[in-house]
């Protein structure tokens, strides 16, 4: 093939389908700059929230746990850019080996659900923390949230670990070697099932957290106008990448497609995925957008200030909003 064209085709029960040939030349301009945007600000931001975070172990509360999390997530995944980065410049050429290429794929999805559900995980914990205080208080205690981020790495890496085995490099036409991202044709038919059922975390996770939110957003709108305002540049990062790329396998694996539809698909696909990968320094902007201004709730008269303060407001009918100490980070 030309370079910069790819040629895309099938082969099953010995009948081949005819090659379409795409034009892929735009992706060595595109991606290598999307992923060097996303390395020096994920890199940097991600290492400052890191940085401040450590200094001050102690104040940790449940909120800043998920965050310390996510932003751990999201600087590893920017240390593997540069190798994307180097291929791209050379033309889909791989010169790092097979592990590299197997860890580099499988730190995308790793980051990328990872993401997803510690952005969860501090929904519902904002959620029930101003809609259901008294519930909190046993979830919020430090054993609990770091047994729910050990929880959640477990989870993701059981999802995606199988990566491993789909990405491999694979020696393309004029002996050169390339990364393949998805399966090579010979394990492609094995991988859908997986590939489309990937997808569906994205989706169960995104239905909590935007409930979540929408249930109080009434009661502390102005508070949460710069998380919503995160809450659908995640949607724009996350949605467009996972339709296409489903709509991108399943059309691989299908019958009598046009060349024309694989085209087009496969450059939205293409184009999106670096896109699905700025949530890695967008995720440390909700850290600085959400951070500590002076707490969200005025401060306590002495007479009512001390633990047992959600009780005695019960017993009272005191209707003012309790606002557990955590919040005071999340809003």
């Amino acid at each position: 093939p030309q370079e910069g064209k790819h040629p895309w085709g099938r082969t099953t029960g010995g009948e081949s389908s005819p090659l379409c040939s795409i034009d892929e030349s735009y992706k060595y301009i595109f991606l290598p700059t999307c992923y060097s945007f996303t390395f020096v600000f994920s890199l940097s931001l991600n290492a400052v929230v890191l940085l401040r975070s450590f200094r001050r172990t102690k104040r940790w509360n449940a909120s800043l746990i998920y965050m310390v999390n996510l932003a751990s997530t999201d600087f590893m995944y920017g240390l593997s850019l540069p190798f994307l980065v180097a291929s791209y410049v050379m033309r889909d050429r791989w010169v790092f080996g097979d592990f590299m290429c197997r860890l580099v794929r499988f730190l995308f999805y790793f980051n990328l659900y990872c993401s997803i559900f510690f952005l969860t995980c501090i929904s519902v914990h904002r959620y029930l923390g101003i809609c259901h205080p008294m519930r909190v208080i046993a979830l919020e205690t430090k054993k609990a949230v770091k047994c729910t981020c050990v929880l959640v790495w477990a989870v993701v890496f059981a999802l995606t670990c199988p990566i491993f085995r789909f990405a491999r490099t694979a020696r393309a036409a004029g002996g050169v070697d390339n990364c393949w991202d998805d399966a090579i044709d010979r394990d492609f038919s094995d991988y859908v099932p997986y590939g489309v059922a990937l997808h569906m975390e994205f989706a169960a996770g995104v239905s909590v957290f935007l409930g979540a939110d929408s249930t109080y957003a009434g009661r502390r709108r102005k508070s949460i106008r710069t998380i919503v305002t995160i809450t659908l540049l995640f949607a724009l990062c996350f949605f467009p990448f996972h339709v296409t790329r489903t709509v991108f396998l399943l059309l691989k694996v299908s019958k009598g497609v046009p060349c024309q539809t694989m085209t087009t698909v496969s450059m939205c696909y293409k184009i999106t995925r670096p896109l699905a990968s700025f949530n890695a320094w967008l995720n440390a902007l909700l850290y600085f957008l959400t951070k500590d201004k002076g707490g969200c709730c005025p401060p306590p008269a002495p007479a009512t200030t001390g633990p047992l303060l959600p009780l005695r407001m019960l017993a009272k009918g005191d209707e003012r909003t309790y606002c557990p100490p955590h919040l005071n980070t999340l809003i």
